[in-house]
């Protein structure tokens, strides 16, 4: 299986390569859940679509949600068009490089 693909605002990037984020939420569906994330499938996180700054990691949980759903920032970027989120838990290994810069 491929790696699963997750392009990121700079932020969600920021703070995943400085481990105050671990988890994604994206609108549950199609493309993200249990059978697209499963546990053990390999991570590449990219800031943005580009190739230059990626983190490599693993799923390391996945779940489905409406609580996050329900919060301003979902709201601010989804609206109110998704009732379930997938929480995607992400794990980046701590001794290998994670990005290039």
């Amino acid at each position: 299986m491929k790696p699963l693909f997750i392009p990121l605002k700079t932020e969600y990037f920021e703070a995943f390569k400085a481990g105050l984020k671990t988890t994604e939420f994206r609108p549950y569906g199609a493309r993200w859940n249990e059978r697209t994330c499963p546990i053990g499938r390999q991570v590449v996180l990219s800031k943005g679509y580009g190739k230059r700054h990626r983190l490599y990691g693993v799923v390391v949980d996945f779940r489905r949600s409406r609580a996050i759903t329900r919060a301003p920032v979902w709201r601010e970027i989804y609206g109110d068009k998704f009732a379930e989120a997938a929480c995607i838990r992400v794990a980046l290994p701590q001794s290998a490089p994670q990005t290039d810069t």
